[in-house]
C-alpha cells in the first residue's frame, strides 16, 4: 500500500483515529437506546506517511473518518463474510448497473474481509445515508448480509470510522466496461 492508493480515499488528514489497548479507557456512549463503546481515541495531528507506514507494519492500529464537516467523499461497503472474490463480483455489477463508475476494493487486516469505497465525492451526510441505504438493500437481493454500509445513522457519528486498509484488491474507473453491455 502506498500513498498513491490512500489518496483515492481523498482522507481527512487532518486528523486520524488510533484503537485504544487500554481497554479501561473506553468509554460508554447511549445512541437510539444502544451503548457503545468507544475504541479509538481521535488524534489531532496530522496522518503521515510514517504512521501509515508503522498502521501497515502492525505496530498501531488507525482509523480514519468516513464524515467530515457533514459531508462524506465515499460511500464504503464493508464486507465481513468469507467469500469476498464472490461478493466483489456481485457488488461490482451492482455497482456498475447503478452508475457508479469510480470504486476501490481495499483488503482489510482480516482475510477475506473489504472495505469498497465508491468515490461519491462532496455529498452531504443526509443523501450519502440515503444512498449507503439504497445501496445496502439491494446488495442483500444478491448476497447474503455479511456486509455494513458507511456512512449510517444507526450509530453515533464519531463511529463512523473505519481502519485504514492494508492493500488494494481492485480498482474501477471510468465506463471503458459499458462498451460491452
Amino acid at each position: 500500500m502506498t500513498m498513491l492508493d490512500l489518496e483515492l480515499i481523498k482522507l481527512d488528514k487532518s486528523h486520524y483515529f488510533m484503537l485504544n489497548n487500554n481497554n479501561v479507557s473506553n468509554t460508554k456512549i447511549n445512541y437510539n437506546n444502544r451503548v457503545f463503546f468507544d475504541k479509538f481515541h481521535r488524534v489531532d495531528s496530522t496522518l503521515t506517511m510514517a504512521i501509515v507506514k508503522k498502521h501497515l507494519a502492525n505496530q498501531i492500529v488507525v482509523a480514519h473518518n468516513i464524515i467530515t464537516n457533514n459531508k462524506v467523499e465515499n460511500i464504503v461497503i464493508d464486507y465481513n463474510g468469507r467469500n469476498d472474490s464472490v461478493f466483489y463480483h456481485k457488488a461490482q455489477l451492482l455497482l456498475r448497473n447503478e452508475g457508479y463508475l469510480n470504486f476501490t476494493a481495499y483488503r482489510s487486516k482480516t482475510q477475506g474481509h473489504l472495505h469498497i469505497y465508491i468515490h461519491k465525492g462532496h455529498t452531504n451526510l443526509l443523501e450519502a445515508n440515503v444512498l449507503a441505504k439504497t445501496l445496502s438493500l439491494k446488495l442483500e437481493k444478491v448476497a447474503p448480509k455479511q456486509w455494513r454500509v458507511f456512512p449510517t445513522d444507526e450509530v453515533p457519528p464519531k463511529f463512523n470510522i473505519l481502519v485504514l486498509p492494508y492493500e488494494v484488491y481492485a480498482k474501477e474507473r471510468g465506463s471503458f466496461w459499458s462498451k460491452h453491455l
